[in-house]
């Protein structure tokens, strides 16, 4: 496990100044945002690296890619947060060895630790994905979950993809949000958001509520938001992103419709209560349901409304040349 000493330390603890600094500065506002987030987020999103995340991201893949010759020798994940995509692709058998980049060192710090845990080869680096630190031809796979509409220029991020991937070597991002799925839920997750941090007011439900410290920092982070998330997606755009880049072998993919008008209000009355009053079955249940409105989406939905209307879109492409 290594990330190189010269790297960038973490900074999770931002000043005001700072703050007001990022709503000018895109990936000054990333660092600080992803920061701050870092030691919680998963929590906050429900992640892990058991058989539920690594069935969920296989699932991802597979559905991006489907018949695939595995595994892949080294794979690299951009933006990559925690490590949850290519951590739990890598136990599902995807890849042998990886390496994990982010613009925010505390993020890489979290994912190092969660693949040290896991006992999984993997090497990190503090790395801005529109100049990939890596040299030409040095991955077999590029990975990536909802990061894209965090980079200010996709189709360089993209470039830069397929210059340290080997030929014949995919990348696959996933997470995605579109541009009317995103329309949608960030509505249902304000209302939500509004609706229980003003019920929780009420005496007889204080309860459950968060301390108020802890509310106005969630507040304040999320003001950061409409500076981190750049862009939203039509997946017909995406595919032509990815072609313009310079990638064969393009496809889109989009998934979950009902299971995202369920899931945002669910996750985020979650972060507004506190977590002891989450019970374990309360968590199964509301996974379990998530689970079954997915397969509708996927046998039921997907046949008869329109891609674009689908939250999650996936993206997957090819440098050309040679390749297994």
């Amino acid at each position: 496990m290594t990330v190189r000493p010269d790297d960038p330390a973490p900074h999770p603890h931002a000043t005001a100044a700072e703050v007001e600094a990022a709503f000018e500065d895109t990936k000054l506002a990333q660092v600080l945002y992803h920061d701050w987030e870092a030691e919680t987020y998963d929590d906050k999103w429900s992640i892990s690296y058991d058989e539920r995340c690594i069935e969920y991201a296989r699932g991802r893949f597979d559905a991006a890619v489907g018949e695939a010759d595995l595994p892949y020798e080294r794979a690299l994940e951009l933006g990559c947060g925690t490590g949850f995509f290519l951590l739990n692709l890598m136990q599902s058998g995807i890849a042998k060895s990886g390496s994990v980049t982010d613009l925010s060192p505390g993020m890489v710090k979290v994912a190092l630790r969660n693949a040290e845990h896991l006992g999984l080869d993997v090497d990190g680096r503090v790395a801005d994905a529109e100049t990939i630190p890596y040299d030409d031809d040095t991955f077999d796979l590029v990975v990536g979950h909802a990061v894209l509409h965090h980079i200010p220029d996709v189709e360089q991020s993209l470039r830069e993809c397929l210059r340290v991937l080997k030929p014949g070597g995919r990348f696959v991002f996933a997470g995605e949000p579109t541009t009317v799925g995103n329309f949608y839920a960030r509505n249902l997750g304000n209302i939500t958001w509004k609706a229980t941090t003003a019920i929780t007011k009420l005496p007889f439900l204080r309860d459950w509520r968060r301390p108020q410290e802890e509310l106005d920092e969630s507040s304040r982070a999320a003001a950061l938001e409409a500076v981190v998330d750049l862009h939203t997606f039509d997946p017909t755009q995406l595919e032509d992103i990815a072609r313009s880049a310079g990638a064969v072998d393009v496809a889109a993919h989009t998934e979950e419709f009902a299971a995202a008008l369920w899931g945002w209000p669910v996750r985020t009355f979650e972060a507004a209560v506190p977590d002891e009053k989450l019970t374990f079955g309360y968590r199964m249940a509301m996974y379990r349901a998530w689970l079954g409105l997915s397969w509708v989406d996927e046998n039921v939905m997907s046949r008869v409304v329109p891609r674009q209307f689908f939250y999650n879109a996936m993206i997957t492409g090819v440098k050309p040349g040679a390749g297994k």
